[in-house]
């Protein structure tokens, strides 16, 4: 008779805490997993995929216009936001299922309840008022938006949440933050018609990507008519009576708009998980502390993705459950390699980069090679549209190592994935060079910059 009801009970079903009870259970282990509120979590529900779709929804405008050129003639066209929403809705619905078959074809046990910690063996199941036990816990309940409450007014805004099932499509929007998310809204909230202003405390959108890419995505979002205003924030919040929202800004500016979107950062959730009745220690921001393996200091309960504030990005959760199952049930300790990630940002133009930004590189390497195309791509010539995109490889000089590799344009998010391979393999320029080109493509020339634009010696550009 074993001791306990499983041999791993997980706390979150989005997509890391999916991985690793499907691949435990489909290992022969007796497995449960809960889940509060939809299976997918954040990336399936309220967040990648959703995302994509809109994006892909807001870029019809300029594939409507662009047709011109190549000879279409399209007719006036209209949208209409709640088809859009109840479509999305339908997707998130087919792969919420999905995801939840996944867990009980590999003979898991799903529970479709909130789940917390009574100690370190026994989780309850709260709305079956029941507790079972479990050897191994791994909490994957991941992370909110920051609901700025300190803001005066915050209760009337919405969040990346509410931005996908807004009854309406707003006329106007105001959204503050410059990270990926509020580039990503304010350029779908756009494409869509609506009037949108982004505001963001610091200097530069899009902080810890590289310079080149956030100037030029900054000027090509204004250009389309995206209103960005950097180095400012929010004062307060004001409800007028007609319902609409006046923004007012430090500036000194008011601007009134139908809603105002928060994008200032995610927060790990972990309160009132019961976390302290088994001693789990906790970050400054409710982060759970793990070490290199995702174990806690409670030698039995693990973490793994947002909830950790360690990298939070999907592919890094589901490589984080993959190393966990290595680690706990296969005898094979394996750290997750949270190095050279590439990414993409899902603006318009899009971003994929992968390896270390310029600036980032000139802090640890004495002797850079800078290779920087900008050009028109061959899609918007016919079209005549002036939209340019940009290419960036960032090399060490002393060992030839490709070290960063930066692209905004069309499908550069498509070409970071396939970067991301050669950059965490370690080619070096030479490797690029030697490789033939594919023509006539954009990526073509990731391998036909033969010439440094400028050189980076102790931090200081060379021409």
């Amino acid at each position: 008779m074993t001791a306990y009801d499983y041999d791993l009970f997980v706390i979150g079903g989005g997509s890391g805490g999916v991985r690793a009870a499907r691949v435990s259970a489909a290992l022969g282990k007796r497995v449960a997993i809960a889940e509060e509120f939809r299976f997918g979590g954040t990336c399936v529900i309220r967040g990648c995929v959703p995302k994509k779709l809109y994006v892909y929804a807001s870029q019809f405008p300029e594939h409507f216009e662009d047709a011109a050129g190549y000879g279409w003639t399209v007719p006036e066209a209209s949208f209409d936001w709640r088809e859009l929403v109840a479509n999305k809705d339908k997707e998130i619905s087919r792969l919420e299922q999905i995801y939840q078959r996944n867990v009980e074809g590999a003979g898991g046990e799903v529970f479709h309840t909130r789940a917390t910690i009574v100690d370190r063996h026994t989780i309850r199941l709260e709305s079956e008022n029941r507790t079972v036990t479990a050897d191994q816990i791994l909490v994957a309940t991941g992370g909110r938006p920051n609901p700025h409450a300190a803001l005066p007014g915050h209760e009337h805004c919405i969040f990346s949440n509410e931005a996908f099932d807004l009854p309406e499509l707003p006329k106007a929007i105001v959204i503050a933050g410059g990270g990926y998310i509020a580039v990503e809204f304010a350029n779908i909230f756009h494409g869509l018609g609506v009037e949108t202003t982004l505001i963001y405390r610091g200097k530069e959108i899009l902080n810890r990507f590289d310079m080149d890419l956030r100037r030029t995505l900054h000027e090509t979002m204004e250009k389309k008519g995206i209103r960005i205003l950097c180095h400012e924030m929010f004062k307060a919040i004001d409800k007028r009576p007609d319902g609409r929202l006046d923004a007012h800004l430090q500036g000194g500016e008011v601007l009134t708009v139908d809603q105002v979107m928060l994008a200032l950062g995610r927060i790990p959730n972990t309160e009132n998980l019961g976390l302290e009745n088994a001693g789990v220690e906790l970050g400054k921001t409710g982060e759970i502390i793990v070490d290199g393996y995702s174990r806690t200091n409670i030698d039995n309960i693990w973490a793994i993705g947002d909830v950790t504030n360690r990298v939070q990005l999907t592919p890094v959760a589901i490589h984080e459950a993959m190393c966990f199952v290595e680690t706990a049930f296969k005898g094979n300790p394996t750290q997750p390699d949270h190095d050279c990630i590439a990414t993409a940002v899902f603006s318009q133009p899009e971003i994929g980069t992968v390896g270390l930004s310029e600036d980032d590189a000139a802090k640890k390497f004495a002797n850079l090679e800078i290779y920087r195309a900008t050009f028109r791509p061959m899609r918007h010539t016919l079209s005549g549209r002036q939209e340019k995109m940009l290419m960036k490889l960032v090399v060490d000089a002393d060992t030839r190592k490709v070290i960063g590799a930066h692209i905004l344009g069309p499908d550069a998010g498509e070409m970071a994935q396939l970067l991301g391979i050669t950059l965490k393999a370690g080619v070096t320029k030479d490797d690029f060079d030697r490789t033939m080109a594919v023509h006539p493509t954009a990526a073509e020339e990731l391998v036909t910059m033969y010439k440094p634009t400028y050189l980076v010696r102790n931090g200081e550009r060379v021409e």
